[in-house]
């Protein structure tokens, strides 16, 4: 039995120093140590395990390390026809093209909101939205969007749960819950991120259930209170668009 939480936490730990991938290209192993929290000979070793099966690649020259060929070949198969992230990702270029910002995809995971897909702003000066991050779901314009319109006693386990901030469970923000299902969208202006500002609507299918979220975001100095409002007929259009082309 002893045996077996030894490698349970082994598969644990290597699955979190490839978590350490999601915001960055190239890490060095002391970074990599320092962000899941262990010694640096056994992230070493962990790293090596993970190297030799092709999930992650050393640079001989600089020591970095990056995601290896092994991950491509996993997320080949995540490129099915009825996978949101690619089905809604031509509405997401044209939304992008005729708006000029960053637009996102966001779905509910735990506690958590993740980044399923993103097509970036051409623009010089951009919100910049890496896939696969991973965002609090008590801040921020598509949180309030995954929160305000998720069913009701799912809603009460995140407001109930022991890692939810209280400032996100009072009565101001229960309040702006209740604007964003009236309004049918939310914004957010450097509620996480200093100098950035959002705009989000909800997608649901065909059958009424909350998908994802659909997030327009850019520079809160050209990304206004005032132009996003301008902005949200549109956002929710598209939004009620992509949902049909859900099943």
């Amino acid at each position: 039995m002893e045996d077996g939480k030894l490698t349970v936490r082994a598969v644990e730990r290597a699955l979190d120093i490839l978590l350490c991938f999601t915001q960055a290209e190239d890490l060095s192993l002391t970074e990599i140590a320092g962000r899941v929290g262990l010694h640096k000979s056994t992230v070493h070793r962990l790293l090596a395990s993970l190297e030799g099966k092709g999930f992650v690649i050393r640079d001989p020259a600089s020591e970095r390390y990056r995601l290896g060929f092994s991950i491509w070949e996993l997320s080949a198969n995540l490129t099915h026809s009825d996978d949101p992230a690619l089905i809604l990702l031509p509405e997401m270029e044209r939304l992008r093209d005729q708006l000029g910002e960053t637009v996102s995809l966001y779905v509910r995971d735990g506690m958590e909101r993740v980044r399923v897909q993103a097509v970036q702003s051409n623009q010089a000066i951009r919100r910049v939205a890496p896939i696969g991050a991973r965002l609090p779901l008590y801040v921020g314009a598509s949180s309030k969007i995954l929160v305000a319109f998720a069913e009701s006693d799912e809603q009460q386990a995140l407001l109930r749960h022991p890692t939810w901030p209280p400032a996100a469970a009072s009565e101001s923000y229960l309040q702006q819950l209740s604007e964003v299902r009236t309004l049918g969208y939310a914004t957010s202006v450097e509620e996480r991120e200093p100098g950035a500002a959002a705009v989000s609507a909800p997608i649901f299918d065909r059958a009424q259930r909350l998908v994802a979220a659909l997030a327009v975001s850019g520079p809160s100095n050209r990304l206004t209170v005032e132009k996003m409002k301008e902005q949200a007929p549109l956002l929710m259009e598209t939004a009620r668009r992509m949902g049909k082309m859900l099943k």
